[in-house]
């Protein structure tokens, strides 16, 4: 197993924009990185789990899987773009201020089974790293480590970067912007994710 990369792969796929990260930032604008941190645990560690299970399960489920990847992404991309309509929504500093609560532990744990970007960066981690004659088992553990060790700073990063702006967007006017900016994001990503899902229609005339 080429472990460098193996390390480089997660470090470019963690801290490149997707659903966890804009999620993230959001929630460090909106409610600071403190009352971010569960969340962003919850998708560190939920991350990891579901790439130590893939690598036990996928030799077997693979056929399985592969007829289930449409439906799994139209879930998972209708998911992410209800929640972009409630980022959007969300942009009052005194909704925040009334009571609304970052999506939490267990909700940043289980966030991840619902991001198509999660399911393909598994799919292929285990398909180019996964050597053919090692114990699945101790692969998924090394993979559950390492994937924990090099995600988790990639994604602090985005909800620090949004304490970091908080400041800026001490206004419900910014503040408003700044999360339909993000939630129009979220909303394309999903639409684009599950573009690259679809299954490629022939083009009349052509073979």
């Amino acid at each position: 197993m080429n472990l460098l990369a193996l390390v480089t792969y997660l470090l470019v796929m963690s801290i490149t924009p997707g659903p966890n990260n804009l999620v993230l930032a959001s929630s460090g604008v909106n409610f600071g990185f403190s009352r971010t941190l569960p969340s962003l645990l919850g998708m560190g560690l939920g991350l990891s789990l579901q790439i130590g299970l893939l690598t036990v399960f996928l030799g077997e489920v693979m056929a399985s899987m592969a007829s289930l990847q449409l439906y799994l992404a139209l879930a998972g991309c209708g998911y992410l773009l209800w929640l972009s309509w409630g980022m959007a929504r969300a942009g009052s500093a005194k909704s925040v201020e009334a009571g609304a609560r970052p999506m939490g532990f267990v909700g940043g744990l289980m966030f991840n089974w619902l991001n198509p970007k999660v399911w393909l960066m598994g799919f292929n981690l285990v398909m180019v790293f996964l050597p053919a004659n090692m114990n699945p088992w101790h692969a998924a553990a090394l993979f559950t480590l390492v994937t924990f060790a090099t995600s988790l700073p990639c994604i602090a990063v985005w909800a620090g970067s949004g304490v970091a702006i908080r400041r800026f967007l001490d206004s419900p006017t910014r503040l408003r912007l700044f999360n339909v900016a993000m939630a129009a994001l979220l909303a394309l990503t999903a639409l684009w994710l599950l573009s690259e899902m679809l299954p490629a229609r022939p083009v009349p005339g052509m073979i």
